[in-house]
This record gives structure tokens, C-alpha cells and sequence, in this order.
């Protein structure tokens, strides 16, 4: 068997990755780049890698150590930064003078009641009166989407809200219920251009949906900011 590296190429053709001589072979030397005279290394010298600075020590001995970086386990809302100079259409959860519907399943009650009471407190913070609010209770989460397109269709409310429960079980029941639940409600707002939050908590155990009654809240100020957003749309296009 040959002992020799791989081939030279020919002169004047540049050589495939896997085709570079070797250390020790001819012309490895000539493929380094050239060493500043002042940071030129001997070659029996083993260069010695710069020490870290003082305030990169704890995040590099905590990679010795094998620990993975900190990620945020939730959802976070945040703000644009949108530069000047640029039309913005951007709404804000406002109620004055809007009346808003809320679909709210039976199923899971303990929770869906917080989600309620989460929702119809944010909206009289925001100022929509009780006399502007329609609530339609609705058997379970799968009744949602319909109860939604209803509401939409009705075109007497600026915005909907669908609230309700799902927490995993045993069997794939949950997979089917929730996104069945998600892609209904989505789809009563692309068909009838009216606002239409999720307010679905869908979870693993009872204890994280506790945790996250305040979902109601944030689903009335999204359905809210929306409905404002078009408003001023409209008011740009009409203009």
C-alpha cells in the first residue's frame, strides 16, 4: 500500500478541500497564511491561547462547567422600534363607544369562570360598560369557532372573544379538540374582517391553567387593540 498523501493538482488549478496537503507533506507550509512578525510563534513553540477577559470568567467557566444558557420559558410581549419616517398604522386597546362579544365554553368551568371574570374586568378598565357586552356560553372549546363566526357575522360588535379550556389527557383527544378550536376561531375572523381573540388556555395539568387566568385579559386587550387598528385603517383608506 502507498504511503504517499493524495495527488498534487495540476499548476495553476486550486485544490479541493479534501486534496490540501497535509502537515509535513511539500507545499503544506505555502497554504498558511503569513505570521505578523511580532506574533510569529517558533515552530517548536506551542502557541498559548489569550486568557479571558475578567468580566467574560463567569460565562466561560460556566461552559467548562456544561451549563446550557438561560432561555425565557414563556411567551413575552414586547414593542417595536419602527424608524422614523415610515407611515404606522397601529392600534391600541381602547373600549369607548365599542360593544364587544365574549364566547366562553362550559367545559373546564373552574377555569373558563376565571377567564371570564379576567375578561369582563379588563374591559370595564378599558371602558366598555356592561350594557356593551354580550356573553354566549357555549357547551365546549370544539363550539368556539361557531359561536365566534355567529357572533362575527352578526356585525353588531366590534370584536370577539373566545375563551375556554383544554387541558391533555390520556388519549389524542386533546390534539384534536385544541386545534380544531384554534384554526375555528382564527378562520371567523378571516371570513368576516371582525376581530376575533383566543383566549384558549391549552395545557397539561389543571395547576398551569390556574396559573394562566389572565389569559382573559389578554385576550380582550388583543381583540380591542385589533378593532381600533381597523378603525384607523379605515379612516386611512377612506381618506
Amino acid at each position: 500500500m502507498s504511503t504517499q498523501g493524495p495527488p498534487t493538482p495540476d499548476q495553476g488549478q486550486p485544490a479541493p478541500f479534501d486534496q490540501n496537503p497535509w502537515p509535513g507533506q511539500p507545499g503544506f507550509g505555502s497554504l498558511r497564511p503569513p505570521l505578523d512578525p511580532e506574533n510569529e510563534v517558533p515552530e517548536n513553540e506551542v502557541p498559548q491561547e489569550p486568557a479571558p477577559e475578567a468580566d467574560a470568567a463567569p460565562a466561560v467557566a460556566a461552559a467548562e462547567l456544561g451549563a446550557e444558557p438561560e432561555y425565557p420559558s414563556e411567551h413575552a410581549g414586547g414593542e417595536l422600534s419602527i424608524p422614523a419616517g415610515y407611515r404606522t398604522i397601529e392600534g391600541f386597546p381602547t373600549g369607548g363607544g365599542r360593544s364587544v362579544a365574549i364566547a366562553v365554553s362550559r367545559f373546564n368551568s373552574e377555569i373558563t369562570n376565571g377567564l371570564l371574570e379576567s375578561a369582563l374586568s379588563e374591559l370595564g378598565r378599558l371602558g366598555v360598560g356592561g350594557d356593551e357586552i354580550t356573553i354566549m356560553p357555549v357547551p365546549g372549546a370544539f363550539e368556539l369557532p361557531l359561536a365566534a363566526m355567529a357572533l362575527s357575522k352578526s356585525r353588531r360588535y366590534s370584536c370577539v372573544v373566545a375563551l375556554g379550556c383544554v387541558i391533555k389527557g390520556e388519549t389524542p383527544h386533546f390534539e384534536y379538540v385544541a386545534g380544531e378550536a384554534a384554526s375555528g376561531v382564527l378562520l371567523a375572523g378571516l371570513e368576516t374582517g371582525v376581530p376575533v381573540a383566543f383566549g384558549v388556555l391549552t395545557v397539561d395539568t389543571i395547576e398551569q391553567a390556574q396559573a394562566r387566568l389572565g389569559k382573559g385579559a389578554e385576550a380582550v386587550s388583543s381583540a380591542l387593540e385589533m378593532a381600533d387598528a381597523f378603525g384607523r385603517l379605515r379612516v386611512v383608506a377612506g381618506g
